[in-house]
């Protein structure tokens, strides 16, 4: 199997490729992903456009570094009636946006990009339905009660593999999408890749 280097420091993208027999390195692109959300939204982008948009500037940063090695680049965003909402930058965000997404259905999508040379070989975006639970504000800040900082800023406000599984009535899609990284397809493109 090929080798990847991860444009990411998403320890749980990381995870998704080892237990999948994926040799990888990872270099995290480090780009200011709120610029670039922020001017995308100007130019009226869909979430599912961003998350795109996103993972093929990360891939193709690190790529232009690494001659002739393929990089993956990978983001998530949560798509609420064509809303975007983005990561909590604290518990306060945090607390909102699960106040937002109670008792609804949204979409979480995850876009990967392999680049080459510093330009996009590959791309690809899946969605997964999430239906949240209608739960009272002490059910929501008991949930944020268990779930450490460095979690909560790192994957949004929750983790289907974890206690977030428990906030939802419904999920539809890949477990590996929720969590970043839609490995089926990944492995797919390898599989073929000359």
């Amino acid at each position: 199997m090929i080798k990847l280097i991860l444009a990411s420091k998403s320890k749980v993208r990381k995870e998704i490729l080892d237990k999948n027999n994926i040799e990888n390195d990872v270099e995290p692109s480090n780009i200011d992903e709120e610029i670039i959300k922020n001017s995308l939204l100007k130019e009226k982008a869909t979430p599912e456009m961003i998350s795109k948009n996103l993972a093929e500037i990360k891939a193709n940063k690190i790529s232009l570094k690494n001659i002739d090695k393929l990089v993956l680049g990978a983001d998530s965003v949560i798509d609420l009636d064509g809303e975007l909402i983005s990561k909590p930058e604290n518990r306060i965000e945090a607390l909102e946006i699960l106040k937002k997404l109670n008792g609804k259905k949204h979409n979480l999508v995850s876009s990967v990009c392999i680049s080459k040379n510093g330009s996009m070989l590959w791309n690809y975006s899946d969605k997964a339905y999430l239906t949240m639970k209608d739960l009272s504000e002490n059910d929501l800040k008991n949930y944020l009660s268990k779930i450490s900082d460095k979690s909560l800023y790192a994957y949004n406000v929750y983790q289907i593999e974890g206690e977030g599984r428990k906030l939802f009535s419904n999920v539809e899609g890949d477990t590996n999408t929720i969590m970043g990284l839609p490995i089926n397809k990944i492995k797919e493109y390898l599989n073929n890749y000359k």
